[in-house]
């Protein structure tokens, strides 16, 4: 499984990247965040991250 973010419905609130800088950075260009690590990652911050994006932008994908 990966994360994913799903770049449209992202507001670029950073929360994501606070929580989880080694799997989430912001795109100053976009404005919005960004998944660098999408592989891996400390599961139990991405979960996090996930159950506290305010627009539910994040998920796993198979």
């Amino acid at each position: 499984m990966k994360v994913i973010i799903d770049e449209e419905e992202c507001l670029g609130c950073e929360t994501c990247v606070e929580l989880c800088p080694e799997v989430f950075k912001m795109n100053e260009d976009k404005g919005k965040a960004e998944v660098i690590l999408p592989e891996g990652g400390p599961k139990e911050c991405i979960e996090e991250a996930i159950d506290s994006c305010a627009v539910s932008c994040i998920h796993w994908e198979k």
